[in-house]
């Protein structure tokens, strides 16, 4: 622990509040009085230090990055959404029951989807797929008959057939008509299969959801079928004298819905849709209210698009009694009802943990010796940094920026040295700290000073890629929190943004959560020499586990599944570790092949060894050094440390 003056003490209290994890973390992280942070996978008492996970991998021979799963965490994620709807159903007195299903394109992991239907598997929980890859695996991981088979997206007739050959097998399959080219198409093939569908139909409603993927949902919606469309649908079902196939009514209010009062229009707008084909003489029997069930990612509680100004009980309580309120006007007995929450199933399990392995600081190198005369436009930045007290901070920024521009102009007509220009931005550099520190704490400050923050704060480099881990950070702007887990006793003195080991400009986070607000530094602590400094970006399980691409090559980072131990008070063990993906495997699904690859090299190495280029003992070490490379992981190495690795399987 820290204790000069620099690098003081900070209570976990402190740390907490800084950074978040009281707020968006619920009952799940706590900060301990030795400064790391833990995981508590059932919300009590019980935790589990992040460190030790890492410390437990790395001798394991798993280094970071990789995703910690805290599989406990998934589990209880699931039982309390089942016993939320079936708290709400029994104090709502409702007559239906709860039947969820997870969807796979959250997050189509096999050791996701296998945790989440064990959990889930006493209260009948079941899967929705989107594709016919995704069906293939609903298909067989599927066993429960009592479990719904939710079949959405765009179909083909092999998607179609898939779904029926599950009707036949006896499984809860729906094919939820999206088109009505898709309709006709169910009609011919059950019939030549000889198989009586199960059918749903996704309506579009008027009303529109919120956030992020606002744009998906309403009118203008990619699926789906409108009134006028539905009308049509009728009449074909029941010319084909399939009457008794129409069993739910489905639709989709966009992911990550942040106001609950979306959420009551949409589910009562649906179940009038649901209670019109009831009258219109179908079977029906299961309303299915689909996705947008939130993560509150920011903590504030708030309908901010990355917030939620509701709870799990909430939400479920308010589905249960809007749907049986306009039964009951309508004299409809109530629907079974489904839900499709993803996100808020998996995003807290699965933490991304990665180090940080460099610093990229603004100009403050010593001053530059300089013979001859000084140039004026150096002896007025000086005076602008000597002089403080005869500006405003606001014309000291500008009239320094103002030389800055000067100097460089000079610079590029060949009017000022080399010496020069970096004398010039290490003054105004300088100056610029020195405005940032005589900012009064809180009041109106202008935004170009504001913006100083940002302009001054170091970057840290860190060992990952952000288009593979933290993709919809990239591409949605999405505010993941982010943390170390470790050092949290000291104050964190170094505002500073992230960035990866990409090549592209692109690969960075220089947006962080704040209370329904973005900051862009995020305050760190200063990097040791010779010491790991481990970050910690929170709330990934949804979507960023399956959606990277392959920038750069990197590749999938490993995985460690963890566990309590039952019979310890603060226990865990690692169930498995999964290694990150080799260079061979990711060029191979590039049309590489390694070996290929070697005996190219090896034929450049044999000719540069013929002309005497080459030493030959040099010629094989340099195809040795290629032919390991070629098999070991795509990430960075920075600290070769042995490792006798246990219990793996590959990527």
């Amino acid at each position: 622990m820290s204790k000069n003056a620099s690098n003081p003490t900070w209570s976990p209290k402190e740390a907490e509040d800084y950074y978040g994890f009281r707020r968006w973390g619920a009952d799940h992280f706590t900060v301990d009085a030795g400064g790391a942070l833990c995981v508590h996978p059932l919300g009590d008492q019980r935790s589990i230090r992040l460190l030790d996970i890492v410390k437990e991998a790395e001798q394991m021979g798993v280094r970071p990055p990789f995703t910690i799963r805290v599989q406990d965490l998934l589990r209880q994620r699931v039982i309390r959404l089942n016993e939320a709807f079936r708290a709400a159903i029994r104090d709502e007195n409702y007559e239906g029951r709860y039947r969820g299903v997870f969807p796979t394109k959250v997050n189509q992991l096999r050791e996701v989807v296998e945790e989440i239907l064990d959990a889930g598997e006493k209260y009948d929980f079941g899967l929705e797929a989107g594709s016919k890859p995704e069906l293939l695996i609903a298909l067989a991981l599927l066993e429960n008959k009592k479990a719904l088979l939710v079949c959405n997206g765009y179909k083909d007739d092999d998607y179609i057939r898939l779904a029926l050959m599950g009707r036949r097998l006896g499984k809860q399959t729906v094919i939820v008509i999206e088109q009505l080219s898709e309709l006709d198409a169910t009609i011919r093939l059950a019939k030549e299969m000889g198989v009586e569908p199960h059918i749903g139909l996704r309506v579009k409603l008027t009303t529109t959801g919120e956030g992020k993927w606002a744009e998906s949902t309403g009118e203008d919606a990619k699926f789906g079928l409108t009134a006028s469309e539905i009308m049509v649908a009728v009449k074909k079902i029941k010319r084909a004298r399939m009457t008794e196939a129409l069993r739910l009514v489905h639709f989709h209010i966009g992911s990550q819905v942040p106001n609950i009062s979306t959420i009551k229009k949409a589910v009562i707008e649906a179940t009038r849709f649901y209670c019109e084909l009831v009258r219109l003489g179908f079977p029906m029997g299961i309303l299915d209210v689909g996705g947008g069930l939130g993560i509150d990612y920011d903590g504030s509680r708030s309908n901010y698009e990355s917030s939620m100004n509701y709870s799990m009980e909430v939400y479920a309580r308010d589905v249960v009694s809007n749907i049986k309120t306009v039964c009951e006007q309508t004299g409809v007995a109530v629907p079974d009802i489904t839900s499709e929450s993803g996100r808020a199933l998996v995003a807290p399990h699965s933490m991304l943990i990665f180090e940080v392995v460099d610093r990229i600081v603004r100009d403050t190198g010593e001053p530059v010796p300089l013979t001859g005369k000084r140039n004026p436009t150096l002896r007025e930045l000086e005076d602008i940094l000597q002089n403080a007290d005869r500006y405003e901070p606001l014309e000291r920024f500008h009239d320094a920026k103002q030389k800055k521009e000067e100097a460089h102009s000079l610079f590029n007509l060949g009017y000022l040295r080399l010496e020069e220009r970096a004398e010039v931005d290490r003054l105004f550099w300088q100056i610029c700290r020195d405005i940032q520190a005589r900012l009064p704490a809180g009041g109106d400050i202008p935004d170009e000073l504001g913006d100083l923050d940002k302009l001054l704060a170091e970057q840290y480099v860190c060992n990952f890629s952000v288009f593979q881990s933290l993709l919809d950070h990239w591409a949605l702007d999405q505010l993941f929190p982010i943390a170390p887990i470790h050092r949290l006793n000291e104050k964190p003195s170094v505002p500073a943004t992230l960035v990866d080991i990409t090549c592209d400009s692109d690969g960075k986070i220089s947006a962080f959560i704040d209370f329904e607000d973005i900051k862009t530094t995020l305050d760190l602590h200063p990097l040791q020499p010779g010491k790991p400094y481990y970050l910690g970006a929170f709330l990934v399980g949804a979507y960023q586990d399956i959606m990277g691409d392959l920038h750069n090559l990197f590749g999938r980072v490993g995985e460690v599944h963890v566990f309590l131990e039952d019979d310890e008070e603060d226990g865990f063990y690692i169930e498995e570790t999964i290694n990150g993906s080799s260079t061979d495997r990711i060029l191979g699904m590039i049309q590489y092949n390694a070996d290929d690859l070697c005996r190219m090299l090896k034929k450049q190495i044999d000719r540069a060894t013929k002309n005497d280029e080459v030493r030959p003992r040099e010629g094989v070490a340099m195809l040795e050094m290629y032919e390991k490379l070629m098999t070991a992981k795509t990430y960075l190495d920075f600290r070769k440390k042995p490792g006798k690795a246990r219990r793996k399987k590959g990527a």
